[in-house]
């Protein structure tokens, strides 16, 4: 295992001018000093700290309180005159810098640890947390710590436990992640990646041992994230340029056009609940009671599968990390013990009152394919209840989501409620108002409430026969962003639970 190394000032210098990233640099006169942290958040600032200004809403002030904290010097696309004798770096792209600068700083710690990434449009962080199941029952096997994960739920690595409120993290932050994972003897991080972080270059200058390619539907178009499904899809791709093994499911949309992308990758594995020919093929897919029963046969196995977790679509994400661990040598008892198990936290999420007439679902779905894929498999595998949606939008991005989502709730709903999910700098109204056009075209009924607790308490006040809510985009999450804050609030999970005991005590 490689160890933490200090590099200089020089170091640094000599690092980007090498890549051809460095427009200019000066140090005067402390080349020699050793940098001890590396960030872009001047809250995080220590002595010989090296500060990267980056970000449309940089200012100036950001880079002066990292210096009064004692940042010794700064990366930036701009030279910042009041600085005077302050060692910079000035690069043509920070973007591109920052992840070289962060292989450096924490010595390219992915080498020292199997990384396995997930990617697509639903399903990446349900995949993620079963595939931590499946390691993690190797791993305690063998008398071994647990694995890291780094999701859009949570994040753990060994020494950090949090909240996550970004798919994939800057690159400065998940190189620390991953080299905090490797110092508490870690041997496994499952991560999310998002389209975000490889069309921004967050996980260059890094390779996953194995990545799944789930799905993809159109999501993010907006102008702060994708222009056009174009732009989203190819840059989804590219993470079959960053990985050895690369798992492809056949059944996604556009499979071939996926399957010619993995090429770059050393090795490609395919999977498929319809293909027979796919080397991980999932078939008579049943529910017995609550919960998921399929077989599996590849080359190695032919066995049952269990999940617990409901929804029967899991199987296609239980199915990736299968073919994941089987490229680990991974024994199929634990793949068998960890699905059974297995559980993430905001995802198909069940609670029920005790008459069984309200049965309340949380999960963080929040896009057309996540929407599609939730709503009929609720029909079909509740078929005597009715759906009653809870659900909203975020503000300023991913615009079409609107349109997708009020279709399909309108669609598939008896009565939509539409509430508060991270609007930011957007009213909550006017979110709630452009989705209400879609749900109403689909002559479904639908209130405005933006408070979710309220939104929630309503909708099982207002059942009278057997009725399915689907609430979903929040999750377990604890905090809603308005404007540039993020502001506490109990979570989905905590209202169903407050509001399905009311509801019991009236009934």
């Amino acid at each position: 295992m490689a160890q933490m190394i200090n590099h200089t000032m020089q170091d640094f210098v000599d690092l980007l001018a090498g890549r051809e990233l460095l427009v200019k640099a000066e140090c005067y006169g402390k080349e020699e000093v050793n940098i001890q942290n590396l960030t872009y958040d001047s809250k995080e600032v220590t002595e010989n700290t090296l500060f990267i200004c980056k970000g449309a809403a940089f200012k100036e002030e950001y880079l002066k309180e990292a210096l009064q904290k004692g940042a010794i010097g700064y990366v930036s696309e701009k030279r910042y005159e009041t600085c005077e004798d302050v060692p910079y770096m000035i690069v043509d792209d920070i973007r591109k810098a920052m992840p070289v600068l962060a292989d450096k700083f924490f010595n390219s710690a992915w080498e020292d640890i199997h990384v396995i990434g997930i990617g697509g449009t639903k399903g990446k962080s349900t995949s993620v947390y079963y595939m931590k199941a499946i390691v993690d029952d190797y791993l305690e096997a063998q008398g071994k710590r647990d694995s890291a994960v780094i999701s859009s739920i949570d994040i753990y690595d060994g020494v950090i436990s949090k909240e996550s409120h970004i798919t994939t993290p800057e690159a400065v932050e998940l190189q620390g992640h991953i080299r905090n994972a490797v110092e508490s003897g870690m041997e496994f991080v499952q991560m999310e990646v998002s389209s975000q972080a490889l069309k921004y270059g967050r996980v260059d200058e890094m390779q996953f041992d194995a990545a799944a390619f789930l799905n993809i539907s159109e999501d993010h178009i907006s102008p702060i994230e994708h222009a056009d499904f174009e732009d989203y899809f190819s840059s989804k791709l590219l993470m079959f340029q960053k990985t050895k093994t690369a798992v492809v499911n056949l059944d996604a949309d556009f499979a071939e056009r996926i399957l010619e992308a993995a090429k770059a990758a050393e090795k490609i594995v395919t999977f498929s609940t319809k293909n027979a020919d796919a080397d991980f093929y999932a078939y008579n897919i049943h529910k017995e009671g609550n919960g998921t029963v399929f077989m599996v046969k590849c080359a190695e196995f032919e066995k049952e599968f269990v999940l617990t977790m409901p929804g029967l679509f899991n199987v296609e994400n239980a199915l990736a990390v299968i073919a994941i661990a089987a490229q680990f040598g991974i024994p199929v008892e634990y793949m068998y013990s960890g699905l059974k198990r297995a559980r993430s936290s905001g995802r198909m999420e069940l609670y029920a009152s005790k008459d069984n007439k309200v049965i309340a679902v949380v999960d963080y779905a929040h896009n057309k394919l996540s929407f599609e894929k939730l709503f009929s498999s609720t029909k079909e595998e509740y078929p005597d209840y009715d759906i009653i949606s809870i659900f909203g939008c975020p503000g300023k991005k991913a615009f079409i989501r609107r349109r997708d989502l009020g279709t399909i709730a309108g669609k598939y709903a008896k009565k939509v409620y539409l509430a508060a999910e991270d609007p930011g700098y957007e009213p909550v109204e006017e979110i709630s108002r452009d989705i209400a056009q879609y749900v109403e075209k689909e002559g479904c009924p639908y209130e405005m409430i933006e408070d979710r607790g309220e939104a929630i308490k309503a909708a099982i006040e207002s059942v009278e026969r057997p009725s399915i809510l689907l609430i979903t985009g929040k999750g377990n999450e604890t905090r809603q962003k308005y404007g540039c804050e993020y502001v506490d609030c109990p979570s989905d999970v905590e209202y169903v639970k407050k509001y399905l005991a009311e509801y019991d005590e009236r009934h």
